[in-house]
């Protein structure tokens, strides 16, 4: 195909031989299917943020840094400078935590290069070479559905005890390669010791995962592992090989109503990004 204008410098560069097709088209990005000689990969073009329909909330850029005061000025007024300064830190954030956890043993796909807000990596295959399908798209046995469950407590475990916790982890933010799943869209990614959301983040992370396999293995719906994962992370006890229960008994006493408050309003959030992704084709 022809390749389009925010894939030519990467051409340029010697980085990219060719763009064979559009993979998909979603709420912050588009993905192309790239020959890097004999490898084939893929480059996720970030769409600018007039053009975007996901919102950088306060939650998720809470505590990334700037370079200098000029730059954080900017930002909080809202110049054009501003603008551009939010929008490279909303795009390195992903860069950044993929080669962080993928020192870390996470499952994510390797990155290879980041120009010009198009980030090159490796593309995630199915067991016959083509991109491997989201969750969203596939239907478990119950075995199936416990095993991949497993599995991505694993790499949630991981990558918590990596400092990070992803901040949108659900069914369409995880593909399910030849040999299991892989975790995707790290934009939103924040520092687990951080940020002062982090642990409603985790906790929702994780229950999307429990709601999205209990379809199919429905005694998982009874499980609280992610209290119990950031019960542990919090008192230093957590390790990627650390055995789990999914039991945990929380503390009684006084409501926080803003608190709850705060998870309907993400809960309604949450459900209007979901339809959003349901709309969003993938080619």
């Amino acid at each position: 195909m022809k390749t389009p204008q925010r894939l030519q410098g990467l051409v340029d560069e010697g980085l990219v031989d060719s763009v064979v097709r559009q993979l998909m088209s979603g709420k912050e990005a588009m993905v192309y299917v790239v020959r890097c000689g004999d490898e084939t990969r893929c480059a996720k073009v970030y769409k600018e943020a007039d053009k975007r329909s996901f919102r950088q909330a306060v939650d998720y850029t809470e505590n990334r840094r700037v370079k200098n005061s000029r730059e954080a000025r900017a930002m909080a007024k809202g110049t054009r400078f501003g603008r551009q300064v939010s929008e490279a830190i909303w795009q390195s954030a992903e860069v950044d935590a993929l080669y962080r956890l993928a020192a870390a043993g996470v499952r994510v796909p390797t990155p290879h290069n980041f120009l010009d807000g198009v980030l090159l990596m490796d593309l995630v295959t199915d067991a016959h070479g083509d991109a491997a399908p989201r969750l969203n798209d596939v239907a478990f046995s119950p075995d199936d559905a416990l095993r991949h469950h497993a599995s991505l407590l694993q790499e949630v475990k991981r990558m918590l005890c990596a400092g990070v916790v992803h901040g949108d982890l659900s069914e369409f933010n995880v593909l399910l390669a030849e040999d299991g799943p892989v975790i995707i869209d790290l934009p939103q990614a924040v520092d687990a010791a951080g940020n002062n959301h982090a642990q409603r983040m985790l906790l929702r992370d994780v229950e999307n995962l429990r709601n999205f396999f209990g379809q199919f293995a429905p005694g998982l719906l009874r499980t609280h592992y992610g209290d119990e994962i950031w019960h542990l992370y919090e008192r230093g006890l957590l390790r990627p090989e650390t055995e789990l229960t999914g039991r945990f008994v929380r503390d009684t006493g006084p409501v926080d109503v803003r608190a709850v408050l705060r998870e309907v309003d993400d809960a309604r959030s949450e459900e209007a990004a979901r339809r959003l992704r349901m709309q969003t084709p993938r080619q």
